[in-house]
């Protein structure tokens, strides 16, 4: 019984003494970002002195970097008027992150001018404080849309929660497209006619980049980096292209909200380059990820993917009606919460100002989630012979001489985007060259441009020629 008693006895004393280093013990794991297991000491801290500025601030940054910006929030205002040094930077970013933007550009520029006073660097506020007035200005542009629905689902495999028609092309993972193993965070989107796809893989930078390939014969032409700014910041991947063949809609982490970012820009084929992408605004992103923006023309149905307010590992899928021309909400005459709210999609039915629109996309939702796609025609190329008819395979062909031409139309189309590529290949070295290199290489690239008309000229006859053959066999 007494061997019982000593024991009890240490046993309690060691007790006390971890419940005396635990405040300790969590300033250490703090120190070493682990917020995760820090919190809840701190949050007990808290709850015994709520006016104690340095358990606020410890328990306020806890919150912020675990995810918890909304209960973040008033305890670094308290640390804030305690004047607990850094309180200011940490309370800014929760006032972001929950869409406090007005407030988050205060925050800031109150903070910005005690560094100054203390002669401390204030570009890392500079940069927070631009990010602000960003997101600011994106708040008092938010997009009237309707969002009918959403499901949430598995991010590993969320492609396949989209049911977007035939017409509007299809949509891949990486893996699944190129028949690849590993941890691949590309996706693949392939036209409608499958003659071309856009995919996203590391770049010479070593970040995700955008890039594209035609369809030559039976096989795939060399991956082409998307040209002009899409690949210049970040990482960019989910692309989808509509069917005029020019817009493109895809996610960059480089520049935006936060995390991924959904962007569209359109194809000048004047400059074989993409005009200056745009930010496609709220509602559709977010301080978080927001990525695989899809309009289903045929359907009019939009879709896109977001992890806001979503757990690890999963993704939240909306589904709207696309608008044919932006319309953004009166900034200036709504309550904050109420465009926060919107912003933020805190609720659908806040977005269903036109209930006949919302019964009739439920409708078409309903009807493309169980649509059986048709079983795609094999097909080797496609060539229009007349308004009314389209070859795809070999056999098609009746005339023995309409199929001979095409086969020499088949070699020289080939070889005419293999002078294409070259061609791009010259210009972005001349880009980078210094006046000697450039007009060392001006003499090969004019030569190159004439060839390729020549090619683009012969083709055009070629296929002329292939049509009436076959129409007069």
């Amino acid at each position: 019984m007494k061997g019982k008693y000593i024991l009890f006895l240490i046993c309690s004393l060691f007790l006390c003494e971890v419940s005396a280093q635990t405040l300790e013990q969590a300033r250490t794991l703090f120190t070493k970002g682990e917020y995760e297991q820090a919190k809840p000491v701190f949050k007990k801290y808290t709850k015994s002195q709520p006016s104690n500025g340095n358990y606020n601030y410890w328990y306020g940054v806890c919150c912020l970097k675990t995810g918890e910006a909304e209960e973040a929030v008033k305890p670094l205002e308290i640390a804030v008027k305690k004047r607990i040094t850094g309180g200011q930077l940490y309370l800014g970013q929760a006032y972001n992150e929950t869409y406090r933007f007005e407030d988050a550009v205060n925050c800031f520029e109150e903070y910005i001018a005690d560094l100054s006073k203390r002669k401390k660097p204030t570009e890392e506020a500079e940069k927070l404080l631009e990010k602000s007035k960003s997101d600011l200005r994106m708040l008092k542009g938010v997009e009237e849309v309707c969002i009918i629905d959403s499901f949430v689902v598995d991010k590993a495999t969320f492609l396949n929660a989209y049911k977007i028609s035939e017409e509007s092309g299809k949509l891949f993972t990486f893996n699944e497209f190129f028949k690849t193993e590993g941890d691949h965070p590309g996706t693949v989107y392939e036209t409608e006619i499958g003659n071309k796809i856009y995919y996203s893989e590391k770049g010479e930078k070593g970040n995700l980049d955008i890039f594209s390939k035609n369809k030559l014969l039976n096989e795939w032409s060399d991956g082409r980096p998307l040209p002009g700014s899409i690949n210049a910041s970040g990482n960019a991947n989910y692309p989808f292209v509509l069917s005029d063949g020019v817009t493109v809609y895809y996610a960059s982490d480089g520049e935006g909200l936060g995390g991924y970012d959904i962007f569209v820009t359109r194809y000048n084929t004047n400059t074989d380059t993409y005009l200056v992408p745009e930010n496609v605004g709220m509602p559709f992103n977010s301080p978080y990820n927001d990525y695989m923006y899809v309009i289903d023309e045929y359907n009019n149905l939009g879709w896109f993917a977001s992890d806001r307010f979503q757990p690890e590992g999963k993704v939240c899928i909306y589904v709207f009606i696309p608008n044919t021309s932006k319309q953004t909400y009166n900034y200036e005459a709504m309550e904050q919460q109420e465009i926060i709210r919107l912003a933020q999609i805190h609720s659908l039915k806040e977005t269903w100002t036109d209930k006949q629109a919302v019964t009739e996309a439920l409708q078409r939702l309903k009807a493309a989630i169980s649509h059986k796609p048709k079983e795609r025609r094999a097909m080797d190329f496609e060539f229009v012979i007349d308004d009314h008819t389209t070859y795809y395979l070999m056999s098609d062909f009746k005339s023995a001489k309409a199929k001979t031409l095409f086969q020499r139309y088949q070699q020289m189309e080939k070889d005419y985007y293999q002078q294409e590529e070259k061609l791009n290949g010259l210009r972005q070295q001349y880009a980078g060259a210094n006046q000697q290199g450039k007009a060392k290489m001006a003499p090969a690239i004019l030569d190159l441009e004439k060839r390729i008309l020549q090619m683009s000229e012969e083709l055009d006859a070629l296929e002329v020629n292939v049509r009436n053959a076959e129409k007069t066999k």
